[in-house]
């Protein structure tokens, strides 16, 4: 019995070793592929991935097959490339890879393969590739149906409104799911289109809610949109703690799939993605509505930091990692953190925001006592979370997760905003700017200077350089608003706003008795308010928020 586990534990070995050790060797092929200047660098190069294909057979991917027949049509070694093309070409898309057509009618296809176009070998591949294509996008349709079927189910508008906000809030038309991914074709507009990728928890009941948790990815300038999503893409690599902990801690994972120019940094046009995605998913499985998060990398953390500062409201609580803490597209109210929280992980050699503006920004966050921490990791670069050391910084994350929910129905708001499209803060909706007014006495302008700067040289070594510049800018001007609710009194001061709404919930008051509403110290209204049937089903269907139903919203003009 000893001898036979002892031989299986050393096969389990070699077969782990060997794809280590094939995933070792093509990658030195392929920096030897990226320094090549010439013809003997680029045959040197497919001389290293072939000697891998030989010594580890049972270890060729799609990637290498891939870069061999690059390099190969580089080389016009015509034969050889259609070697390596065709077991390519024939690759079903996996969790391992891309499927086997896109190499042959890619966006990169005609400028990597331009010495086969003309042999007749390539137009047969080509021709089998878009009947492959075909099929696939036929295959994808049919899971994205699967993902997005429910129970059939209706709001009766006729429907007593008491009975009627009972039955929004207790909505739950979900089905059980075949798979536990999905990706997911997303409209980005009439014609552009991008995807995200649902990674369920194993054993996902429809009668259960579940945490969940977006991650934005980073180098939005240097990623394009697509139409799908790979697996392990996302579950891997930098991802992989993010992969484990969910798992352990049963939270649905979501990764939207950014561009340059459709994004959650800037510019703005891509900000409205990821509140959209949340309420598709939400249409489509059981998602605890109090308890979803966002975290990211770089420009993803960024991301992640700005939908703290400009629309926060369907989260609980916002992560990042090496995070530059700056709203791109406008001002940075850093007094809107005070309605959420924020966790960063930052490190010491970091040249995308550095070490002593992170300690600046934590003492900012102290002094108005916002929910905000810092974790410094020191010895590591920019891209820390490729670093087996950064794991432990994923407990805290999960662990947050687990004890952190949102209060739908906060007491106190202080929301500031200069783009009316961020006018909305929980129950203060509609918010319209007056910037001919004169800002009120305690709307204030925080701001801090960054002296130092890290970055690196022509020889790859990381300097410091000397800068004098503000953490953040304010192109335009802003408004503010400071409100709180008790006992059916709401007390509202504003600087610089003309009008707003105030969103009612039985949950905040008591509507058989009157509202009070005081703004800047003055009685504004004093009456009962009733439910609104068609406010109640128009709002809960854009948001599809069943822990934050609006009944009645109360226009208020300054």
């Amino acid at each position: 019995m000893r001898y036979y586990l002892a031989l299986a534990l050393a096969l389990i070995c070699f077969l782990v070793s060997g794809q280590e050790n094939y995933s070792t060797q093509t990658k030195k092929a392929l920096e030897t592929m990226w320094k090549a200047k010439d013809d003997t660098g680029y045959q040197k190069a497919l001389n290293m991935y072939e000697e891998a294909f030989r010594i580890y057979p049972d270890s060729i991917d799609g990637t290498g097959l891939y870069k061999a027949s690059v390099l190969a049509s580089e080389l016009k070694n015509y034969d050889k490339a259609f070697q390596y093309l065709t077991p390519l070409v024939k690759m079903k898309a996996d969790e391992d890879g891309y499927p086997g057509w896109t190499y042959v009618i890619g966006e990169s296809s005609k400028s990597e393969y331009k010495n086969l176009l003309d042999d007749p070998r390539w137009n047969a591949l080509k021709q089998n590739a878009l009947l492959d294509k075909e099929q696939f996008y036929k295959k994808l349709k049919e899971i994205q149906d699967e993902f997005f079927a429910v129970k059939n189910n209706s709001f009766d508008e006729k429907e007593n409104t008491d009975v009627l906000y009972s039955k929004i809030k207790n909505d739950a038309p979900y089905l059980a799911k075949k798979q536990q991914n999905y990706s997911v074709l997303f409209n980005v507009n009439d014609s552009i289109t991008t995807s995200y990728l649902v990674h369920l928890p194993k054993n996902y009941h429809p009668e259960t809610q579940y945490p969940v948790l977006f991650f934005l990815h980073g180098a939005v300038r240097h990623n394009v949109l697509s139409d799908y999503q790979m697996v392990a893409e996302n579950l891997g690599g930098w991802n992989r703690f993010y992969t484990k902990y969910a798992d352990l801690n049963n939270v649905i994972l979501v990764f939207p799939k950014g561009g340059r120019k459709y994004n959650w940094m800037t510019p703005d046009d891509g900000f409205f993605m990821i509140p959209e995605m949340l309420k598709q998913i939400k249409k489509a499985i059981n998602v605890d509505d109090n308890k979803v998060f966002i975290s990211g990398h770089s420009n993803g953390a960024t991301g992640s930091f700005s939908y703290l500062m400009k629309q926060p409201t369907p989260f609980a609580g916002f992560y990042g990692f090496n995070t530059y803490p700056k709203v791109f597209t406008g001002g940075t109210f850093i007094e809107n953190i005070k309605n959420r929280s924020f966790i960063n992980f930052s490190t010491d050699q970091d040249y995308y925001y550095p070490p002593n503006a992170n300690d600046r920004f934590t003492q900012l966050t102290a002094g108005i006592k916002a929910d905000y921490h810092e974790h410094r990791y020191n010895g590591f670069p920019h891209w820390f979370p490729q670093f087996d050391a950064s794991e432990p910084a994923y407990p805290i994350i999960f662990n947050d997760i687990k004890t952190r929910k949102r209060n739908p129905f906060p007491k106190e708001i202080s929301w500031e905003y200069d783009d009316e499209k961020y006018g909305n803060m929980a129950w203060i909706s509609d918010m319209k700017l007056d910037t001919l007014q004169p800002k009120a006495p305690w709307h204030r302008v925080l701001n801090f200077k960054i002296t130092k700067w890290l970055k690196y040289d022509k020889n790859d070594s990381l300097t410091v350089e000397h800068v004098n510049k503000n953490a953040f800018d304010f192109p335009r001007k802003s408004g503010k608003i400071k409100a709180e609710y008790s006992k059916n009194v709401f007390k509202i001061e504003t600087s610089r706003i003309q009008s707003f709404s105030i969103n009612i919930s039985p949950e905040m008051v008591d509507i058989s008795k009157k509202v009070k509403v005081f703004i800047n110290g003055k009685l504004y209204f004093n009456e009962k308010v009733k439910y609104d049937r068609k406010f109640m089903l128009q709002n809960f269907e854009s948001n599809r928020d069943r822990e934050q139903v609006w009944v009645y919203s109360l226009p208020i003009k300054i």
